[in-house]
């Protein structure tokens, strides 16, 4: 019995040290592997699901419990939760929802808090949602609420529509598809905004252009008609003569183009020499836009990219008609008007980007702002018919609304000219005696064409647009006064594309096509005027008193700007200063320099009447 009992004994000392050994051995193999010498482990899924349902209780806490929902921090704590779980498993089925719920919780922040930062964060996670995860449930629904936010919180209706574009694009099935198509449609009817291909109905529409509702400005002899498009489109014009009772009518084809249903409905206009625009599909490619109008003596069609749109300028027969049929003023003293013309949306068209076609129109009559004299021996020139006196000047203060112009040493371009603007108008009044117009009064956004429009459709004298600039290099400073000319100049092609919101080579091409449009501008008379006002400004560049700073003269100059394109006026843009420099930033927010800059501005206009006088006596 000893003896059996000495072997299993020895049996399990053996049997011990074996497994002993054993253990060590398959320890050290671990831990010299590479799946020993990992330190991030993927939790189980069962681990995951439940920290993501925590996660998601305290969320709905932060709802339901105002105790907690009140502290920015708690919300914090609530996007700890979920990012935790992302990190841990950036490759589990829960990494889209945790990344959307993050979105969906700066969100909200942003909300309730209001800052900017939170709206940042959220922007960024929704991106992640749908590029990282694009095959996911999620995805387009974080393309949906890209747009909500760029449409309602960035107030960038261009962006928002990229974003619902992917949604009717690339998820045709998702749950989000026909909430997006929705928004898609009201931002083309709200914002001229071309809805994508995929979402006209018939395939051979996908080879077509499509035009978007017509904008229109009249008086009485004057109307501006601005088509938008999806791109550019080649067209034609063709102006009917009168016939069976009927007024000479224009109307453009568009090849190769659609325009949807909704728009083709006729557009009755009750005043203005513009009476009705009439539009269709005339053919299964052509659509066809028809201009019934009081009377027609002049017209000029040019093109504009970045949107692409065909801009339609008519002058009526009758250039001794009162031509400020819009708002019309008899008083003697100034009048301060703020005219904010409807954009009636209705049609919309197309053309080549670089075909400027300007029929020729027989026995018209020049087209001027101020009425024909009586007939003399010698035909009156501009600069005469301007002797005898400036009735109206239309101001306009640059950019605003969703448009802010320059920014730098946190101040807004369209904030300065505003105020620059509201000073300047009782001078004017006051020296001048003239009805003055502003093409804004308030944070408004306005499209470049139709500042112009209102300048002509008001019968405006003189045209006077103000601007800040801005530059890289900080030390530039500096006024610069220009007038609508064609420029090889690369800094003033350089202004001129900032302020036109397009690119220096977009801004090149346009000098082609506008060589038709430059022949009947008043180029000499805005040259003068920007001289003049130019040198008005500058006398008192050195304060007395030194309040400011002196002011830096840049020259006068030309380049082809937007803002004064088919101006029936004299007309000039001022550069006043620059944000970008602190000097110049400093001099706008100064009351004495703002005092001087619009006296001097005002004193510049009237030397320029009085030197148009003294030629008329002279001549």
């Amino acid at each position: 019995m000893l003896s059996t009992r000495g072997s299993f004994a020895h049996m399990f000392q053996r049997i011990s040290r074996n497994s002993l050994l054993f253990f060590l051995i398959i320890l050290l193999v671990g831990l010299s592997s590479p799946l020993g010498a990992q330190t991030e482990v993927n939790e189980p899924a069962p681990s995951i699901k439940k920290r993501y349902d925590q996660a998601k209780f305290y969320f709905n806490q932060l709802h339901t419990n105002s105790s907690i929902s009140s502290s920015r921090e708690n919300w914090l704590k609530g996007t700890r939760n979920f990012r935790r779980i992302y990190l841990s498993s950036p490759k589990s089925e829960l990494a889209p929802a945790c990344l959307f719920m993050l979105g969906r919780i700066y969100s909200q922040m942003y909300d309730k808090f209001t800052l900017e930062i939170d709206l940042d964060e959220s922007i960024s996670y929704y991106k992640d949602t749908a590029r990282l995860f694009s095959q996911h449930l999620l995805a387009d629904d974080a393309y949906f609420a890209l747009g909500t936010i760029f449409l309602k919180q960035k107030d960038d209706p261009q962006r928002a529509a990229k974003f619902f574009t992917e949604i009717v694009t690339d998820y045709p099935n998702g749950d989000m598809h026909p909430e997006a198509a929705k928004m898609l449609k009201v931002l083309s009817k709200d914002h001229d905004i071309p809805l994508p291909k995929i979402m006209v109905t018939s395939s051979q529409l996908n080879n077509l252009n499509y035009v978007l509702p017509v904008k229109y400005w009249s008086s009485n002899n004057y109307t501006r008609v601005v088509i938008m498009a999806s791109g550019p489109v080649r067209y034609k014009e063709v102006l009917l003569e009168a016939a069976d009772g009927k007024p000479r009518r224009l109307y453009l084809d568009f090849k190769q183009s659609y325009i949807e249903p909704q728009y083709r409905a006729p557009v009755p206009i009750e005043d203005g020499l513009l009476r009705r625009i009439r539009t269709g599909q005339f053919t299964t490619d052509t659509v066809r836009v028809v201009l019934d109008i009081e009377s027609i003596g002049s017209y000029k069609i040019f093109s504009l990219p970045d949107p692409f749109r065909v801009v339609i300028d008519v002058r009526g027969e009758d250039l001794g008609k009162d031509s400020s049929g819009l708002v019309a003023s008899d008083k003697k003293t100034g009048e301060i008007i703020a005219d904010k013309f409807d954009a009636k949306s209705k049609i919309i068209t197309l053309r080549d980007q670089k075909k400027i076609a300007v029929t020729p129109v027989a026995a018209a009559k020049e087209d001027s702002p101020i009425a024909a004299s009586a007939p003399t021996s010698k035909k009156l020139s501009l600069a005469q018919q301007l002797g005898l006196g400036v009735r109206t000047i239309v101001i306009d203060p640059g950019h605003g609304g969703k448009d802010p112009g320059a920014m730098a040493n946190g101040i807004k371009e369209k904030d300065i000219v505003l105020n620059i603007a509201k000073k300047l108008a009782p001078i004017l009044q006051k020296d001048l005696g003239c009805k003055v117009i502003l093409t804004r009064t308030d944070d408004t956004f306005i499209t470049l064409e139709e500042r112009t429009a209102i300048a002509n459709a008001q019968g405006a004298d003189l045209f006077i647009s103000l601007h800040i600039n801005a530059h890289p290099v900080p030390k530039v400073r500096g006024l610069e006064t220009y007038y609508l000319n064609f420029s090889t100049n690369a800094e003033a092609m350089r202004v001129a594309a900032r302020e036109n919101a397009t690119s220096t080579h977009q801004m090149s091409e346009l000098q082609d096509i506008l060589s038709d449009i430059m022949q009947n501008s008043k180029i000499n008379e805005s040259s003068r005027l920007a001289n003049q006002v130019h040198q008005s400004i500058l006398t008192r560049a050195k304060p007395v008193n030194q309040n400011y700073a002196k002011i830096k003269n840049l020259g006068v100059k030309q380049a082809p700007f937007y803002v004064l394109i088919g101006a029936q006026m004299p007309a000039i843009l001022l550069e006043i200063a620059f944000l970008s420099n602190e000097k110049d930033a400093s001099n706008l927010t100064n009351p004495h320099f703002i005092e001087m800059l619009t006296q001097q501005i005002s004193n510049g206009i009237k030397s320029y009447v009085n030197a148009t006088s003294a030629q008329l006596r002279l001549e």
